[in-house]
């Protein structure tokens, strides 16, 4: 069985997007299917048409930027014009049995040309809709011509993909919103490979030092720091939660748009010394922060993204034996089960979180039920293996139905 996959960008970019396609493409051939990938112009400055990184290969798709360009919705179309031509090189090289494109929908669009053309079925898996990521980018705002007209795209292409693959319920029960038949749509969840996180880190304690959190209780967060990850509630919140605990310091690993205006937020609320700013390590470092952190904090805020979008974060906290805080928003009930395997309070409300943070520093005997929970989670639900088996169904779905429309070609009679 041979995949293309068309992606909006791959390694050596790092994202929560590569890492979910290298988990799937490692998953897939793990099951002796050949996978070929196509990355489109939004990968960024690339000097060849091929390359290979950690030993995968791949196609791209070399930005020709014309006058036009600068324009919105002139250089959508230029960008699926671009995709659109060289995905059908790659189709006439590889002859692959299915096309799989990856949101955007401005893959879905170039891969549904092509397969038409060529008879090739076309899978559209969404992670997220298009209008909604522009909203968080704030390049949108929601009810705009632009975001009206983003969704209608998504939809036309919902419609008209031989099947739909998505990452969680919530995004599913908005695609059956939208008209599309509930059979046609498979949820693959996002996962984690088990293997590769232990229990039990202990900390590094001259990285703790180092820090100044000896002798703390610390709540982290490690990731980007964008606005819907609602970490100016976190910081917004400490200044409560130093009254009642004020042994506890916070953790900020990473980086991204909103760190200074989450260090501008600290200095103005006269907590800036309690937080630290560790800002972005190599990835070989991270487990030596996870290790520090006693409480993990993922306060995001409600909107359409963190309602119907299921993060992958919350999965490898509980992986790694973590007590996790998190906002009720859908993705995260998708996930969480409150007081089983994380904590959950009300979205949005800092006395709520307050709340819940206190109440689980002053019972930390409640914290190793509540770690072993999570992971049994994982292991029983949530590990990539049964997740990319969920393929199996869709790909020889379409693939059978591909070769019955050829057979029933063969057999019309010839003029």
């Amino acid at each position: 069985m041979r995949i293309l996959h068309i992606l909006d960008h791959s390694i050596p970019l790092h994202s929560g997007y590569t890492f979910r396609t290298l988990s799937l493409l490692k998953g897939q051939r793990a099951l002796g299917w050949e996978t070929f990938h196509l990355t489109g112009p939004k990968q960024g400055e690339v000097k060849t048409a091929e390359e290979t990184i950690d030993g995968w290969h791949f196609f791209r798709t070399i930005p020709a930027p014309t006058f036009f360009s600068t324009l919105p919705w002139v250089s959508y179309i230029e960008l699926m014009g671009e995709i659109t031509h060289r995905l059908e090189q790659v189709c006439k090289r590889v002859k692959p049995h299915v096309l799989h494109a990856h949101s955007p929908v401005l893959n879905a669009i170039p891969a549904l040309r092509v397969g038409r053309r060529l008879g090739i079925p076309v899978v559209y898996e969404v992670r997220a809709f298009w209008e909604d990521a522009a909203v968080d980018h704030g390049t949108t705002k929601e009810g705009s011509l632009r975001y009206r007209f983003s969704q209608w795209l998504e939809t036309y292409a919902l419609k008209r993909a031989d099947s739909i693959t998505t990452i969680c319920e919530g995004l599913r029960q908005d695609i059956i919103r939208r008209g599309i038949p509930a059979d046609r749509i498979t949820v693959i969840p996002n996962a984690v490979d088990v293997e590769n996180f232990q229990r039990g880190g202990q900390p590094d304690e001259a990285l703790k030092k180092s820090l100044g959190l000896e002798g703390k209780t610390v709540i982290g967060f490690i990731g980007s720091f964008y606005a819907y990850e609602g970490l100016d509630l976190l910081v917004g919140a400490l200044p409560l939660i130093l009254k009642r605990a004020p042994h506890i310091r916070v953790l900020l690993v990473g980086g991204g748009p909103q760190e200074k205006v989450l260090k501008l937020q600290a200095e103005e609320l006269g907590v800036a010394d309690k937080i630290v700013f560790a800002g972005r390590v190599p990835h070989s470092e991270v487990s030596r922060y996870y290790n520090l952190i006693d409480l993990l904090a993922y306060p995001r805020h409600p909107m359409r993204l963190t309602e119907l979008v299921t993060p992958l974060k919350p999965l490898e906290a509980m992986a790694q034996g973590k007590v996790l805080i998190a906002s009720d928003v859908g993705g995260h009930r998708e996930l969480i089960r409150d007081g089983e395997t994380g904590l959950l309070f009300k979205s949005g409300d800092p006395i709520a979180f307050t709340d819940k943070v206190v109440d689980a520093v002053q019972h930390p005997e409640r914290w190793e039920s509540i770690r072993a929970a999570g992971r049994r989670f994982v292991e029983a639900e949530r590990t990539w293996g049964a997740s990319v088996a969920r393929y199996q169904s869709v790909y020889d779905r379409l693939i059978s139905g591909a070769e019955r429309v050829d057979a029933d070609v063969e057999k019309q009679p010839r003029s």
